[in-house]
């Protein structure tokens, strides 16, 4: 799981971001809220945890300006606000979830898995099962069936689907699929696995955003 910690406290930020990534969590921490809207508009992320405190912005404005502008991203907010009010206007404003610090860790974590679960379709161990329309890839088993049928790809055609459905409906430039899926090949290539792709997958899940990239829709 890809996390954007956005948490201005040093000493907070530094042990959530040390505790996520020993649960095998892949983190980018950031402090302030500018900082938080470079990397969610420039990267693709699973989640976010989200401070409401922070020294140029409210989260809690952050947290409206991603919803309104289509991010779909999961969040939790975590902050030291315990107050129902606070908790009802975070909730109403899109987080997917509330923690009031101090928490435990291992509670923020289970919280994550379930608001992974309630949003993009996790399995209920935790193992990221992704779901679009009819298609569901197994990541762990790098497994894809489509109507219930096994659909065999090369290691590269699952890598580009994998991508696309992590994301859905969020348009991945082709940089972004070429790092993820074809680091070593020139750009041509990525045109030539999409058409493989699409070919055993059938029309109808990827789309072509042209000079841009591709999406899958829901």
């Amino acid at each position: 799981m890809k996390i954007c910690l956005v948490e201005d406290d040093l000493e907070l930020g530094r042990a959530l971001q040390s505790s996520l990534q020993d649960a095998g969590q892949e983190v980018v921490w950031v402090r302030r809220a500018s900082d938080a809207r470079r990397w969610l508009d420039s990267e693709p992320f699973d989640a976010a945890l989200l401070d409401l405190g922070l020294p140029d912005g409210n989260g809690m404005d952050l947290l409206r300006e991603l919803r309104a502008a289509g991010h779909r991203l999961p969040v939790l907010v975590i902050t030291a606000r315990e107050s129902l009010e606070d908790r009802l206007n975070g909730l109403d404003r899109g987080a997917d979830d509330y923690l009031v610090k101090p928490f435990a860790v291992s509670e923020l974590l289970a919280r994550l898995r379930a608001v992974m679960r309630r949003v993009t379709g996790w399995s209920e161990n935790g193992e990221p099962v992704w779901k679009v329309k009819d298609l569901v890839l197994d990541e762990k088993r790098m497994l894809l069936t489509r109507g219930g049928a096994n659909v065999v790809l090369s290691k590269t055609e699952f890598a580009l689907l994998h991508a696309l459905m992590r994301y859905p409906e969020r348009v991945l430039t082709r940089r972004e699929l070429e790092a993820r899926a074809l680091p070593h090949s020139e750009g041509a290539a990525l045109d030539v696995h999409m058409s493989h792709l699409r070919q055993k997958i059938g029309e109808g899940y990827i789309r072509t955003v042209r000079g841009v990239g591709y999406v899958v829709d829901k």
